[in-house]
């Protein structure tokens, strides 16, 4: 499986090379979201909001959601069932985002 980093295979070169133990880094636990949409409302409407409100979001059925690590978006895709539990969802990804212009200048 390839990276969607493109310098990332030169960085694990590096870090192998320099004598760093790269499985440790492979190992760091990240926090991946999937975000479904976002609202906008005054408090005085969030405090009405009881069992069974239903609350707009701004994403539509059928676009694609925002697949984040650590704050980041890093893909994006569509949201399926998982086939074997039926109670579960998962992600399909339809796009690997690569890094932005300002991550890459540090």
């Amino acid at each position: 499986m390839s990276s969607p980093f493109p310098d990332t295979e030169t960085a694990a070169d590096t870090l192998v090379g320099e004598g760093r133990n790269l499985d440790s880094i492979l190992r760091i636990p990240v926090l991946m979201q999937v975000v479904l949409g976002s609202a906008t409302m005054p408090v005085a409407n969030l405090m009405k909001l009881g069992r069974g409100a239903v609350v707009p979001l701004d994403h539509r059925v059928g676009e694609p959601v925002d697949v984040m690590v650590n704050g980041r978006v890093i893909a994006r895709g569509e949201i399926v069932i998982v086939e074997e539990d039926n109670s579960r969802f998962g992600i399909s990804l339809t796009e690997v985002v690569g890094p932005s212009a300002s991550d890459q200048n540090g």
